[in-house]
């Protein structure tokens, strides 16, 4: 039994040792410690709901929390930064250390965690040749700029009071106790002096805590660099898993960085659950041969706006908005069985009372909306947006557009002129699902399994638009390198390649969310349209708002936004099928609700007080 009431982060601010790992065992200020840890990332989940999830996390019985830091939010352009609102993570470090958790800092860059492109900002991907995760020069120069601003932020709050030559400024100590260095690179390992060149570039910008590394059994031995404590990523036990993981280095403490406490879902899939009681006896299992260990995930939160990542391992699968993962809280942060479960285990382990778990927030159902105003996109070109001409088709990232950094996300729509119809065949370059119309008129859809379409035969010239939708980027596996979105080569109508393009970008930031509200041409909303179309309504509250989810039966596939705030993606392909609605991203009285729809509208989407994440599937 361990009674750790003295060894959290405020009452050992100014005299911390740190993290220490002696004859295969942590130490944290000279006593034994093990880690209790659980997953929660701050750009997942609402600020004003951050304290409340890592109230949760110590009811839980947890010591220590553990989050990612995604490079492609806090750079979203190349050379401008941004640590602020929900991308505060000063804030949130501290906010763990007043809550009394330790800290994993795992700042990658490359994070994984299913999201678009494993947290690498797409501005990289403007340079054709671009290696990412080597020492390709290219992608070790922005590395460094990158942590040049974020190790100033982090490097103060570390657990240690060692002086360093490179930051003398820090006195006090903080949370961060440990730091990984990348993410599961032993499933990637295209250059063997890489991480050596992650573990320095951390190293020299005056991280002192103790470094881990991050794989899978069979990444396990490729991911490893010289003075850090290799941890490993699992759901299932495998006898003799951790006897391994002392093969890897001996006499050194075990520790399981990632233990599965559920999964994700892909569009068109089932929403995969992880049985409690199996996933609370191998814990167990896990703590009984004296590893420490973290919950992926504790909380998972949301994949808001269009972060979502991606899966190709036979065929290219996005992930849905959702990212509840079926974890210990809810992707609304309610308890689930698995986490009273885990309560009942780590205070018996512990021995001590642990705190009351919070009470739960109550949800809201506020009805039907009625989505009384409409605008179609081709209404919309004129006025709001500039089209770049081009000669030939230029991919997302390589549009001239956001200070030369071009487009990370949302759509695309290419337009050109063509005199008749014909075969149109796109040789596998639309990434990742394009509507064709030929003036207004739909025609089908272009995406990796349809590379062609009949064209009508009609009079004259005639417009031909590809509305392109990148649906995410892939964040595993060894294709990182070719995640470029949009056209990314010519499009071919009877064997000749398309050419002279109006290229219009949309991105949908909050600049042009605003805009649009502002815009002449909204109209009531006719018995039957079909989109591209924008859809708005009111949404009107009385009281203190509360969460609530969305259901957008009768809508086909498109984007929501509330008060400007992107909830993210929906689909009538399932399994997803409310959208999170975070009760302080609405206000009391009057809410705006603007509803991108790529093809058949509704007239009503539902608020309602429970989620729905489509059926069920065990994970095997």
């Amino acid at each position: 039994r361990f009674n750790w009431s003295e060894l959290i982060p405020l009452r050992l601010w100014g005299r911390t040792l740190g993290l220490q790992t002696e004859n295969s065992q942590f130490l944290l200020e000279g006593m034994p410690f093990r880690i209790f840890g659980g997953s929660m990332h701050y750009f997942r989940v609402p600020r004003e709901y951050w304290e409340d999830r890592m109230l949760k996390m110590k009811a839980c019985g947890l010591n220590t929390l553990t989050t990612y830091v995604p490079w492609n939010l806090h750079e979203q352009e190349r050379g401008k930064f941004d640590f602020s609102q929900n991308l505060d993570l000063e804030a949130f470090l501290s906010l763990a250390a007043k809550n009394g958790l330790w800290v994993i800092l795992r700042p990658g860059p490359y994070i994984c965690s299913e999201w678009d492109l494993g947290g690498l900002p797409s501005w990289l991907l403007q340079d054709p040749e671009m290696q990412l995760r080597t020492t390709y020069k290219g992608f070790t120069e922005a590395v460094d700029a990158y942590f040049d601003h974020l190790m100033p932020v982090v490097v103060p709050l570390q657990a240690s009071t060692i002086p360093h030559p490179l930051c003398p400024q820090y006195k006090k100590g903080g949370p961060i106790i440990a730091v990984q260095v990348e993410n599961e690179y032993g499933s990637y390992a295209k250059d063997p002096n890489y991480m050596s060149y992650v573990k320095m570039a951390l190293l020299n910008r005056g991280i002192v805590e103790l470094l881990m590394t991050s794989d899978n059994k069979n990444g396990l031995s490729f991911g490893l660099v010289e003075g850090a404590l290799a941890t490993v990523n699992f759901q299932k036990l495998e006898p003799g898993l951790l006897k391994y993981l002392d093969t890897v280095q001996r006499g050194q403490p075990k520790m399981v960085m990632e233990y599965w406490t559920g999964w994700f879902d892909n569009w068109g899939g089932p929403h995969y659950v992880f049985d409690a009681d199996e996933m609370v006896n191998t814990v167990a299992s896990i703590l009984k041969l004296g590893a420490s260990i973290n919950l992926y995930m504790f909380h998972g939160g949301t994949n808001f706006g269009f972060m979502n990542g991606a899966l190709e391992a036979d065929e290219y699968k996005s992930d849905v908005t959702s990212y509840d993962y079926d974890a210990v809280l809810t992707e609304a942060g309610d308890y689930t069985s698995k986490f009273f479960k885990l309560r009942q285990l780590f205070s018996m382990i512990i021995g001590q009372p642990l705190p009351l778990p919070p009470m739960i927030e109550s949800k809201a159902s506020y009805g039907a909306i009625l989505l009384h105003q409409y605008i179609s996109l081709w209404d919309v070109l004129p006025s709001l947006l500039q089209p770049i001409k081009s000669e030939f088709p230029i991919n997302m990232e390589n549009l001239h557009l956001n200070d030369s950094s071009g487009q990370s996300y949302g759509y695309v729509l290419y337009e050109t002129v063509i005199f008749g119809g014909g075969h149109l065949h796109s040789r596998d370059h639309v990434r990742d699902r394009a509507q064709v119309f030929v003036n207004t008129m739909y025609v089908g859809e272009l995406d990796y399994n349809s590379v062609e379409l009949s064209l009508p035969e009609g009079q004259g010239f005639r417009q031909l638009r590809l509305l392109v939708e990148n649906r995410g980027r892939v964040n595993y596996g060894l294709a990182l390198n070719e995640q470029r979105k949009g056209l990314i080569g010519d499009v071919f109508l009877n064997k000749t390649p398309l050419r002279n393009f109006k290229i219009y970008s949309l991105e949908m930031k909050p600049g042009f969310m605003k805009s649009l509200r502002h815009t002449a041409g909204w109209s009531a909303v006719p018995d039957y349209f079909v989109g591209p179309a924008f859809f708005r309504g009111r949404l009107w509250i009385e009281h203190q708002p509360q969460d609530t989810f969305l259901k957008l039966q009768g809508w086909e596939k498109g984007v929501v936004f509330v008060n400007g705030q992107n909830l993210g993606r929906y689909w009538k392909i399932g399994p997803q099928e409310t959208l999170y609605l975070p009760g302080p991203w609405l206000w009391k009285g009057s809410n705006e609700i603007v509803i991108f729809e790529e093809r058949t509208a509704g007239r009503i989407i539902q608020s309602v007080d429970i989620p729905y994440l489509g059926r069920t599937q065990y994970v095997d």
